[in-house]
C-alpha cells in the first residue's frame, strides 16, 4: 500500500531537508576550519625552530664550558707563575734561579697564549648567546601565534555548536510536527542516498538538479496529492508545491475546456 501524507506534511520535508542541509555545512566548517590548516603548517615551523633551539642552546653550552676550562687553564698557570716568583725571591742557587726563570717566561708565553685563545672563545659564547636568543625569539613568537590561533579555533568552534545545538533543536521541533511513517521514510532515504526531501520546481528536482522526463511528469500528474513519490533520480520524497510545474498541459487539438 503506498504511504500517503497530506501535501502540508510533505512540504514540510522541505523544512526539515534545509535543516539537515545546515547541519552538513557546520559539519563541513568545523572540519575545515582555516585554523586547523594553519595550525598543522605552525606545528612543523615550531619543530624545526624547537631543533635550532636545542642545537644553538649546545653551541652555547660547549663554548661556555671551553671558556670555563680555559680560565682555569689560565688559573693554573697563574698559581704556579705566583709560586715561582715566590720561590725565586729566595732561591740562592744560581742554577735553581735560572730554571726558575725559564720556567716563568714559558709561564708568561702559555698565559698569554692562552688569553688569546680565551678571548675567541668569549667571542664564540657571545655569538652563540645571541644566535640563541635569535632563536627563542622566533620560537616564543611562534608560540604566541599558536596561542593566538589555538583561540581563534576554539571561539570558532563554540560558535559553530551553538549554532548546532539551535539547529538540532529547530529540527527537532520540525521532526515532531510529521506524521511517523513520513519521518521514518525520510530519514531511510537521507541515510541510503544524501538527500531525505527534494523540491520539484518547474519539472527539475532540487536534490538531483535533473529535470524530470516526460513519463515521469506524466506519472507524478496523475499521483494524488497526498501519496508519497520519489524522485527517479535522487530516490528523496518527491515534494509537490505550485512551483513544480505540473498543470495539466493542453494539446493544440483537445477540446477547450
Amino acid at each position: 500500500m503506498a504511504l500517503t501524507a497530506s501535501p502540508d506534511a510533505q512540504a514540510h520535508l522541505l523544512d526539515l531537508q534545509a535543516l539537515d542541509n545546515k547541519l552538513q555545512h557546520l559539519a563541513q566548517r568545523e572540519r575545515t576550519l582555516p585554523e586547523f590548516a594553519e595550525l598543522k603548517k605552525l606545528a612543523a615551523e615550531l619543530e624545526e625552530h624547537r631543533r635550532v633551539l636545542t642545537e644553538r642552546t649546545g653551541v652555547l653550552e660547549d663554548a661556555k664550558a671551553e671558556l670555563r676550562r680555559l680560565e682555569s687553564d689560565v688559573a693554573l698557570v697563574e698559581q704556579r707563575m705566583t709560586r715561582d716568583s715566590d720561590r725565586l725571591k729566595t732561591a740562592t742557587s744560581t742554577k735553581d734561579v735560572q730554571a726558575l726563570e725559564q720556567e716563568l717566561a714559558a709561564l708568561t708565553r702559555r698565559r698569554s697564549d692562552l688569553e688569546d685563545i680565551e678571548l675567541d672563545v668569549m667571542q664564540r659564547v657571545e655569538d652563540a648567546a645571541a644566535g640563541l636568543a635569535e632563536a627563542r625569539a622566533a620560537f616564543d613568537g611562534l608560540v604566541s601565534r599558536r596561542a593566538e590561533l589555538e583561540q581563534r579555533r576554539d571561539a570558532s568552534l563554540e560558535q559553530l555548536a551553538n549554532e548546532r545545538k539551535h539547529t538540532l533543536a529547530n529540527r527537532a521541533t520540525v521532526a515532531n510536527g510529521l506524521p511517523a511513517d513520513l519521518l521514518a521514510l525520510y530519514e531511510r532515504q537521507r541515510e541510503r542516498y544524501g538527500w531525505g526531501a527534494s523540491l520539484l520546481r518547474a519539472g527539475v528536482s532540487s536534490a538531483s538538479g535533473v529535470a524530470l522526463g516526460a513519463n515521469d511528469l506524466a506519472r507524478i500528474r496523475a499521483a494524488a496529492p497526498d501519496e508519497v513519490l520519489l524522485c527517479p533520480d535522487s530516490n528523496a520524497i518527491l515534494v509537490r508545491t505550485d512551483e513544480s510545474g505540473l498543470e495539466p498541459t493542453w494539446r493544440l487539438d483537445s477540446p477547450l475546456p
